[in-house]
């Protein structure tokens, strides 16, 4: 599911791993008094890359998490300018629901140097200042070396000041409920990596399917599909394990009716 919070006035969210969030913007639209318990964030600094898990974190009105997607590689020539972002879909970029080979690799972003830094089997592949053309060099020489059998065209690490390369075109926070997950799991007879989804918050509390009971009156569609059907990774985190069993892929064609909601919701006032 996908949340986006409106610029309206009030204090911005906080969410803390282990707790409750503070002015939540899931907490006032139960239909149960009990709000959820939020048990993981993660932020995705380079659209494809590693999550990177976060003990707690803002979130600015109409904003997403700080630096979630800010930056994508682009697989070929995709026609964005930096100077008048556009969004543009997934497939014009390296992204772990088709390039399953990703997933060997470990990455970190810094925020303070901006220097990303690519680890493969434990050791140092690549390292560069995302900020700097130097930089951003260094990380698309890796990915033109290495990987020039499995790329469409020349890497490009594109970012533009304010852009988030997001699924959707609004800057958005998604969210899973992992009751959900297990209900999935359940269908299937397998289990599912909740990371598979590369959410931004996991939530716990809330029964299966819940998270649809959110949508209301003040609730505005985002796009019509979700994450569960149009952007489960193929390959598990930091494994080199390709697919899901082909049990999975038919099952999300048969959840995407009951997954196909995205919201974007108001902040409390």
């Amino acid at each position: 599911m996908w949340a986006s919070t409106a610029k309206t006035e009030g204090a911005d969210l906080q969410f803390r791993r282990g707790g409750e969030a503070r002015g939540n913007l899931l907490k006032g639209r139960m239909s149960s008094p009990k709000p959820p318990v939020v048990t993981g964030i993660y932020r995705y600094p380079v659209k494809g890359l590693t999550p990177e898990p976060l003990a707690g974190t803002g979130l600015k009105p109409g904003q997403t998490l700080a630096s979630d997607r800010r930056y994508a590689i682009e697989n070929g020539p995709s026609g964005f300018d930096p100077g008048v972002p556009k969004w543009l879909p997934k497939p014009h970029f390296l992204m772990l629901m088709r390039d399953e080979w990703l997933a060997v690799l470990q990455t970190r972003f810094d925020d303070t140097s901006h220097v990303l830094t690519i680890r493969h089997n434990g050791a140092i592949a690549a390292q560069g200042d995302l900020e700097t053309p130097e930089g951003r060099a260094a990380i698309e020489q890796f990915f033109a070396s290495r990987y020039a059998s499995q790329i469409k065209g020349p890497p490009k690490v594109l970012t533009s000041p304010g852009h988030s390369f997001s699924d959707v075109a609004r800057k958005v926070v998604s969210i899973i409920n992992l009751a959900s997950v297990r209900a999935i799991e359940s269908m299937v007879g397998h289990p599912v990596h909740p990371l598979r989804f590369r959410a931004n918050l996991y939530v716990e509390g809330w029964p299966a399917w819940h998270e649809f009971d959110l949508l209301d009156a003040r609730s505005r569609s985002v796009t019509p599909g979700s994450r569960w059907s149009s952007g489960l990774s193929a390959a598990p985190p930091s494994t080199s394990t390709p697919t899901l069993p082909s049990a999975i892929w038919l099952s999300r064609r048969r959840c995407s009716a009951a997954s196909a909601t995205a919201i974007a919701v108001s902040m409390p006032k």
